[in-house]
Formats: C-alpha cells, sequence, structure tokens
C-alpha cells in the first residue's frame, strides 16, 4: 500500500506525456520532436518513469521502442489520466449537445478487411467512448480526401509525388499480390502454372489500380494473358464469395486474406509476383493537430504491423 502510495505521489504529468508520446511514434527521436524536447531530456525522463513503476515499459533496439506487455497495460491507464484532464479542461467551454469524440479514418477496401478488425477491436478497448467514422476508398480518392481534410487518418499506398503534396507518411509493411481460390478448386490437384491458372476465370481489380498493375506486371513476365471470363471489381467482398464458391482464381493483396489464409478459407496458389511488395502506411496531413484518441488509434495500427 504504501508503494502505491508513494507511486501516485511521484509520478508528474511530464512522465505521462513522455510514455504516451514514445508508445504513439514508435521511437525516442519522433517523440523527442512531437514535444521539443531533447532526446537525452526525454530518454532521462522515461527513465525515471520505468524506476517509479518498478517495470521496463518499453523494448528499446534498432527498430524503435515497443511496448512491452506492461507497458501495453500502463499505456491503458496513461492515456485515460491524460485524456479525463483533457474532458476537464474542455467542460469549461463545452455547450449542450457537443458532440462527442470522432475519428474519421480512410482506408483502403483491402486494409479494411483484412487489417482493421482487430485493431479496431483493440482500439475501443483503449478508448471506448470514442466514435470511428471508417470510409473504404481507392488509393487516389483516399489521398485526395486527406488533403481536403475529410479524414483525420488514412491507411494507404505510397504515391507519385505530387499526389503526395501536404501529406505525411509512415511505412506499415511491404504488401504482395498473392492468387488464392477455395480449398477444393480442381486446379489444385494440377501442376499449378500461371499459364493453366489463366485457363479458369478470374476475379480481378480494375485497371488503374495497384493490384491490377502488379498482376499485369505478372502476367507478361510469364508471357500470360487474362481469360476472357474474368471479372473485374473493387468489392473484396463480392470477389471473396466468387473465390470462396466457386471456381474463380482472384488477384488479391495479401493483406485483405491474412485472416482466410490462416484459417484455411481459401489456399493460395504457388505463384508470387515479382518485386518487394507494395508499401501500405498510415498518411495524415502534414503539421494537423491530431486529437490523443486519434494519436492512440495511431499508436494501436503500429502496435499491430511492428
Amino acid at each position: 500500500m504504501e508503494k502505491n502510495i508513494l507511486f501516485n505521489q511521484r509520478i508528474r504529468l511530464r512522465h505521462l506525456h513522455t510514455f504516451v508520446a514514445v508508445a504513439q511514434q514508435g521511437t525516442l527521436g519522433r517523440a523527442a520532436e512531437t514535444l521539443s524536447l531533447s532526446q537525452p531530456a526525454l530518454s532521462k525522463t522515461l527513465n525515471e518513469l520505468e524506476e517509479l513503476t518498478g517495470v521496463r515499459l518499453f523494448e528499446r533496439g534498432r527498430l524503435g521502442a515497443q511496448l512491452t506487455t506492461m507497458g501495453e497495460q500502463f499505456l491503458t491507464h496513461a492515456v485515460r489520466v491524460l485524456d479525463a484532464l483533457n474532458h476537464a479542461g474542455q467542460s469549461f467551454n463545452e455547450q449542450p449537445g457537443d458532440s462527442p469524440v470522432i475519428i474519421r479514418l480512410g482506408a483502403l477496401t483491402t486494409a479494411a478487411m483484412g487489417m482493421l478488425p482487430p485493431i479496431l477491436d483493440r482500439f475501443h478497448q483503449l478508448q471506448p467512448h470514442t466514435t470511428i467514422q471508417v470510409a473504404t476508398l481507392h488509393n487516389n480518392v483516399l489521398l485526395a480526401g486527406l488533403r481536403a481534410g475529410e479524414f483525420d487518418i488514412g491507411i494507404g499506398r505510397m504515391a507519385d509525388s505530387d499526389m503526395m503534396q501536404g501529406l505525411t507518411y509512415e511505412l506499415l509493411f511491404l504488401e504482395s499480390l498473392k492468387l488464392v481460390v477455395r480449398p477444393e478448386h480442381p486446379l489444385l490437384s494440377d501442376n499449378v502454372t500461371l499459364s493453366r491458372a489463366m485457363q479458369w476465370p478470374v476475379v480481378i481489380s480494375p485497371e488503374g489500380t495497384a493490384p491490377r498493375r502488379i498482376a499485369q506486371q505478372m502476367l507478361d513476365e510469364q508471357g500470360c494473358s487474362l481469360p476472357p471470363h474474368c471479372i473485374e471489381t473493387s468489392s473484396t467482398s463480392l470477389a471473396r464469395q466468387l473465390a470462396l464458391r466457386y471456381d474463380y482464381i482472384w488477384f488479391v493483396p495479401s493483406g485483405a486474406i491474412r485472416e482466410d489464409l490462416s484459417h484455411n478459407a481459401v489456399c493460395a496458389l504457388p505463384i508470387n509476383s515479382s518485386g518487394p511488395g507494395e508499401p501500405v502506411g498510415i498518411i495524415t496531413r502534414t503539421g494537423s493537430e491530431l486529437s490523443l484518441s486519434a494519436e492512440v488509434l495511431m499508436s494501436t495500427i503500429r502496435k499491430f504491423h511492428s
């Protein structure tokens, strides 16, 4: 009990702000820039906090600062404390009918299908009173919406310099393209090649999209072409049903079918796209001030792809 009293008396707001900034930014350097501190000063404050709590909150390495299990638990409480103080300050100016905290999130359709469900579930454990409005869009529409201020955060692909003007991009992962079929597909009993796969009906993204460009590159490299019985659609839910229930070969970004592959709902053909893959990351407006809840959402996204 005495230790808990000492703990409560000695932890300061600067400790909590520093801890949350490092958790959100993923590196001490970026956190120091966010707080306008030198990195040695930030490290000292973080070390003080770990001494006060008696536990290691971060694992530091060349990839940055990753929350430990105890760090994740502490983050929940730290965010609640800072959020409570923020709401207390705002309450003096609140008027009846003020809106709750809302985060506007724009995401690629494939990202929303594959990566967002566990992220959103984890986020609402940390921020149970925040509403997230999710829009799924093509990448060029997503980037335009971010520049116009229609979204607070985006999960999308890097584009050319003109499209990225005024935006800040943070890489999460490289996404490859896979060809998937249902587990009972007749092609699996054959010697699988791209040319044999193209003898079956195909469902593929429309022209002008990154998955279509990568698919066309695969076809060109192996001297193949799409079959005439082909469905072009940006709807991942429609494409998924065609692959799960019928004999369609689905060209799909790997992130969209991660869960289906892990549960053996679909099978990936042994045909790989060339190159490292398409970069998918967090995109925000350069210089924009995000709410604490939005920063927590970004931290949660990073945690799932660290």
